[in-house]
């Protein structure tokens, strides 16, 4: 091991940077900002860096108050320039891993990211990778990238993978309270990284190698899809039945074994959940493998918008042609600021081809994206009562229900929202 870096690492002396100060880099480089490391963040964006500057946080889970404390504490700073990579002992990789047509990864962000810092590599840098991906990824593309400079690994350079596990809005696990998965290319290369870690996160559990951290990831998120496309399958069956699904669900909770909760939805939004579990399902079929569960899971959710535009025009009959709908919440997850692959942008969507829609979301003032320019409606009993139909599609905290049940003539509620209430006019999903 290099005992030197082990060494600045042990004393806080030890420089990080993070590339990518997105919903993962910048809490992370903050966290160590905090922990008394001196944290430099890299970004593209310039518009994120200067924002960054003005100490004004667009991420929810890092308050401007605490932006400010650590860049006026010279413990955080923010630039656009990799040459200052030259200046860091660790570097660690936060970047967008988006899919592509047909499921395959785009890794592209990775690889720029890695060249960018090979033009910077030094003897006792410590790399790690924290961006989602394939198994295989760290070990195939990132270390020969890096050996380029002629740096061995394990001897000279250090490489690792850390799946990030950032749940953004999730006041109960922040980023330093959620144990981290470390896997290194080398022995000396996890222990470093574990060591790194555990400076600022309580439990650190180190695997055998790279792959096995980034397989970590995939199966944590590919457990998420698959119940939740197990559910929505439910949710359909159940009013097929007649039956309630959300009574049932209360139900089989009671079993104290065996059983974990998973509710029904308009589908999956996020980066993780709607796209990681198919970076596994792309790299199996290299290997003659084939993710039946995964897929099935991924077609079901994606086709709730489309159950659900189906449920509504049931619920209308021949007064569906001319109705105008109501939309409660756009973003991706309840009281989080995101719209990345918001199942309820595709409902609007969907919606907006046959009738006209509007929406409220109380954290969303306009939508300008995927060809959508809408700007959100005041949420009054005048307004409430143009509607035809309410649809509660999040169910975000800041929003009056009573006011809405008062007012709306029909709810087509897909979150259970007004589950201690009967009324002929509330149809849940």
């Amino acid at each position: 091991m290099s005992q030197r870096l082990k060494n600045k690492i042990i004393t806080k002396e030890a420089r990080i940077a993070v590339i990518g100060l997105g919903y993962v880099g910048l809490p992370l480089a903050t966290a160590f900002a905090q922990k008394g490391f001196n944290v430099l963040g890299i970004d593209t964006d310039a518009q994120r860096v200067s924002r960054i500057k003005d100490l004004k946080s667009y991420i929810t889970d890092v308050p401007s108050v605490l932006l400010k404390r650590v860049i006026t504490s010279k413990k955080f700073d923010v630039s656009t320039d990799f040459s200052l990579l030259k200046q860091v002992d660790v570097v660690i990789i936060c970047v967008p891993t988006p899919l592509k047509r047909k499921y395959t990864p785009d890794i592209s962000f990775i690889l720029s990211a890695v060249r960018s810092i090979t033009k910077y590599l030094h003897k006792d840098m410590l790399v790690i990778l924290e961006s989602t991906t394939y198994p295989g990824t760290t070990e195939e593309l990132i270390k020969p990238e890096l050996e380029k400079s002629r740096l061995k690994t394990g001897k000279d350079i250090y490489i690792a993978f850390s799946p990030e596990r950032i749940d953004p809005g999730n006041k109960n696990f922040a980023v330093t309270e959620i144990p981290k998965v470390v896997g290194g290319v080398t022995k000396t290369c996890v222990e470093l990284t574990g060591l790194l870690y555990s400076k600022i996160i309580k439990q650190v559990h180190q695997v055998s190698s790279c792959r096995s951290a980034e397989m970590t990831k995939l199966i944590e998120n590919s457990f998420r899809i698959v119940n939740i496309g197990w559910i929505n399958e439910i949710a359909q069956m159940c009013h097929a039945l007649n039956i309630d699904v959300w009574e049932v669900i209360d139900a089989a909770k009671t079993k104290p074994f065996g059983f974990m909760p998973f509710y029904p939805g308009l589908g999956v939004g996020g980066h993780c959940i709607p796209e990681d579990p198919l970076y596994l399902y792309w790299k199996a079929k290299h290997y003659d493998f084939s993710c039946k569960f995964i897929k099935l899971a991924a077609d079901t959710n994606a086709h709730m918008p489309s159950y659900a535009v189906s449920r509504i025009k049931t619920l209308l009959g021949k007064s569906f042609k001319n109705a105008k709908v109501l939309v409660l919440g756009v973003t991706y997850k309840k009281d989080v600021k995101d719209l990345r692959k918001s199942p309820a942008i595709k409902l609007i969507e969907l919606l907006k081809k046959q009738v006209k829609v509007d929406y409220y979301d109380p954290l969303i003032p306009f939508v300008k994206l995927e060809g959508l320019d809408l700007k959100a409606i005041d949420l009054t009993a005048v307004n409430i009562k143009k509607y035809q139909v309410v649809v509660v599609a999040v169910d975000h905290t800041d929003v009056n229900y009573d006011l809405i049940f008062k007012n709306a003539r029909l709810i087509f509620d897909t979150r259970n929202i007004y589950k201690n209430k009967t009324d002929s006019k509330i149809e849940k999903l």
